[in-house]
């Protein structure tokens, strides 16, 4: 991945567009001369299109628009390319794309990466890419051999004659394919001839991950860099009324101390200096609005407003009439936290900001709104900033910001001291100060008949909205509801003759942002907690209620028998233990977990076992479905199990993994991943795992213990044996 670090001697990509397809083609570097004009053994390399690159060395270069964060997508994208191109597997390589409209993400149209999409939104884009590069490969040995492109054929980084049995490689074809016009038509492989796709494939960025030559931002470095940390306010909006720096600067190696957007930086030769000399900063603070919160005075003000009708997100029949005529209701409350991505890699950013340019190096998944940003604070064209991604130290929707904060600490302050500066957030920088998954609170009420059907269901939402005054405002709100705080809920499957979804907005202040699978983090607790608690008020068995009312939802019904004849539910367990399930589905992905819990004297919770069924459509890699599967429930029950930011005047109390705890080798459950076969519309997997855990998991603690568990994290002294 070195040449991550080398695109600022690229210039940007000059693109064609496919009439009518939407393919990018013709694409190559402005500072070289069109291969159709260039002598034929000047070229090195077949720009096949903005996606694939041939070096005459035989190596194929995928170029992905999307951010590697752990979740394998460099693989998997290059995987798609590589099955329609008939390349040799061994050869591919994966790059970070530049920033340009022809890496524009086809759902959301700016370049960036969320919502579990990377692979279903650019699978027949990279296919035709590949199809494209192929084609033009096969004419171009065609040509060579004065024959019939109809009777050659592609396979394994080779162009075959078919009838003479002669061999070209890619590599012996760069020159004369660089001749030739891309097809407007390319066809497409007959799924059931893949060799790549749908089989456990190695990744491609393994090797460089435990060699140790993977460039993180963290590990980025160019001559004559500094290195900052930021003071930033205490209490959210707070600003610096005063500030000295003097001692500051006396620390060795401090170079400058500057005040920026978001608080005082202390500029140095390295790290370690520049945190020294952040402790030795004098500030006083205006500490603004928000210097009195309080979580327990919040989660009071929330359980008030949860008794208000909101927004109406979704509503058919008449619930009050539903609630009226109904055998047996049931009213319960819930409560959830915040919650920090806690990445494994604290932000950090790269920014040399020059009179004629800038080049930024960071992970982040919103490069075009970081070039946007980085043009606009410096003054220079979109076209002079160069965005670098590197791989992602993890993601979580952390490094998908819109107001691109960390990335101008970093501009801003390379424009300020006039050298290249890298800005590293410590952990507790960003657990003390970041953007958090916010809190919610949920108002539920079931109706039941005498047969035990729910008649009724009346849900009520209050949380924060970190759409609200964002770009995606006129996309995602609509009639006063924000779709991220109630998705999973309004979208409810169960079969509920009577159904009303609302949600009162919180007060803000406290910055929120999607978190890994968004609302649904809260939405799926209470929507699986709630359906099992209507089951066994009336007896019944909750894997067979929720079958009784997915009869309109097949894919739902399907995923859930999986995971739970995996599971061996109804089966006798040891002593002590219990048994809880969940289904739902997010980002066009279905996922059912059964968990197998017990819970000692004391309230400690001990989770044995969780399996998983999941239906995502057509798999590209089986092995990243799996992958993504573990690492979502490892994530869930760290966020049930430990994840709670809390607020006393102002400030969050919470500062790294001692206080913010994350799951333990040594706590991980046997995990297994059932996955259905289907040619069903495909969906993502990154954030699709993780709803259905906590549920999951407080169902099963119900069934070992007898006891309900309605907020979140679990707390072991609420589960003690009296």
């Amino acid at each position: 991945m070195s040449e991550v670090l080398n695109l600022s001697r690229r210039g940007f990509l000059k693109t064609s567009v496919l009439a009518g397809g939407g393919l990018i083609l013709g694409v190559y570097l402005p500072s070289s001369p069109n291969p159709s004009e260039a002598a034929e053994d000047q070229v090195a390399t077949f720009e096949a299109n903005a996606f694939v690159r041939i070096g005459a060395d035989e190596s194929v270069t995928v170029l992905i628009n999307h951010a590697e964060m752990g979740q394998g997508i460099y693989n998997g994208l290059s995987m798609i390319v590589a099955e329609e191109l008939d390349a040799d597997w061994s050869k591919v390589r994966a790059e970070a794309a530049p920033v340009d409209p022809v890496y524009n993400h086809t759902l959301y149209g700016t370049q960036m990466t969320g919502g579990s999409t990377s692979t279903w939104t650019e699978w027949e884009r990279l296919r035709k890419a590949g199809a494209t590069a192929r084609a033009m490969l096969i004419a171009a040995a065609a040509e060579t051999w004065k024959v019939n492109a109809s009777s050659c054929h592609a396979e394994n980084g080779q162009v075959v004659h078919g009838d003479s049995g002669r061999r070209l490689s890619f590599g012996q074809l760069v020159a004369p394919a660089s001749r030739l016009t891309p097809p407007k038509e390319v066809a497409l492989k007959d799924p059931k001839n893949f060799k790549l796709i749908g089989k456990a494939t190695k990744r491609l960025d393994t090797p460089e991950k435990t060699n140790g030559t993977a460039v993180f931002g963290l590990d980025v470095s160019v001559p004559g860099m500094l290195v900052a940390v930021v003071l930033r306010p205490p209490v959210f909006g707070g600003k610096a009324k005063s500030w000295n720096g003097d001692k500051a600067k006396g620390v060795p190696g401090v170079r400058h101390v500057v005040e920026i957007d978001r608080g005082v930086a202390v500029v140095a030769d390295g790290f370690w200096a520049a945190k020294r000399g952040r402790a030795a900063l004098e500030v006083v603070w205006d500490e603004g609005p928000l210097a009195e919160l309080d979580s327990r005075t919040q989660r009071a003000h929330y359980a008030e407003l949860a008794k208000r009708p909101g927004a109406v997100a979704k509503k058919t029949g008449d619930v009050a009439a539903g609630m009226a005529g109904a055998a047996k209701t049931l009213d319960a409350f819930y409560e959830l936290p915040y919650l920090a991505h806690a990445t494994m890699e604290p932000l950090n950013c790269v920014a040399d900001v020059r009179a004629d340019g800038c080049d930024v190096w960071t992970g982040t998944q919103a490069q075009t709104f970081d070039r946007d940003a980085t043009a606009k604070a410096t003054g220079l064209k979109p076209s002079q900033v160069k965005i670098h991604t590197t791989l992602l130290g993890g993601g979580f929707g952390r490094r998908a910001v819109l107001d691109s904060h960390f990335v101008l600490e970093a501009v801003q302050l390379s424009k300020a001291v006039k050298a290249p500066v890298k800005v590293i957030w410590t952990r507790e920088d960003d657990i003390r100060g970041g953007y958090y998954r916010p809190a919610a609170s949920h108002s539920i009420r079931g109706g039941l008949t005498a047969a035990g059907q729910p008649v009724a269901w009346e849900h009520r939402i209050v949380c924060q909205s970190f759409i609200m005054g964002t770009p995606f405002e006129t996309a995602i709100v609509k009639d006063g509801v924000d779709d991220t705080a109630v998705e999973g809920a309004a979208d409810l499957p169960y079969e509920v003759p009577n159904l009303l979804v609302d949600w009162q907005i919180a007060p803000g202040g406290v910055p929120t942002l999607w978190f890994r699978s968004v609302g649904h983090t809260h939405t799926a607790f209470v929507v699986e907690s709630f359906l099992d608690e209507l089951a066994h008020a009336v007896g019944q068995d909750p894997l067979e209620l929720r079958r009784s009312l997915l009869g309109n939802h097949p894919r739902h019904k399907r995923v859930l028998e999986l995971a739970a004849e995996k599971a061996g539910w109804g089966q006798p367990l040891p002593e002590g233990h219990g048994r809880g399930l969940a289904v739902h589905e997010s980002f066009g992905s279905f996922v059912a977990h059964v968990a197998e819990v017990s819970v000692s004297d004391d309230g400690k919770i001990r989770v044995h076992r969780v399996v998983c069924g999941i239906d995502c459509g057509p798999t590209v890699n089986p092995d990243a479905v799996r992958a993504q599967m573990e690492g979502c429930i490892a994530f869930g029950l760290t966020a049930a199990l430990y994840g709670e930011l809390t607020f006393v005047n102002g400030r969050v109390q919470q500062r790294n993994f001692h206080d913010y705890p994350i799951l333990r080798m040594n706590e991980m459950p046997v995990v297994e991943v059932h996955i259905v076969p289907t040619t069903d519309k495909m969906g993502g997997v990154g954030e699709p795992g993780v709803p259905p855990v906590a549920p999951a998991l407080t169902n099963a603690i119900f069934a070992a213990t007898g006891k309900r568990v309605r907020r979140l994290p679990i707390r072991p002294e609420d589960l003690k044996r009296a």
